[in-house]
């Protein structure tokens, strides 16, 4: 698309401002994961903002027990 819009800077301009992402002010895809940058399974208690799978390979090393 941009091959053919080099050529019309005016419509080139036109085009990038109306195609751009939405900046989002809430939901799942402003909080990934600070270890991996995962998306989903997202846990934020304590503040901690890791997914799922990285709690579980680092929770002995945040000071979390495992009690059965």
């Amino acid at each position: 698309m941009f091959k053919q819009l080099k050529n019309k800077p005016e419509k080139l301009k036109k085009y990038k401002k109306f195609n751009a992402p939405k900046k989002r002010t809430t939901g799942i895809n402003l909080r990934p994961c600070k270890l991996c940058g995962r998306i989903g399974g997202n846990i934020q208690a304590y503040g901690l903002n890791i997914c799922r799978q990285c709690f579980r390979e680092n929770a002995k090393k945040l000071g979390f027990k495992k009690y059965r």
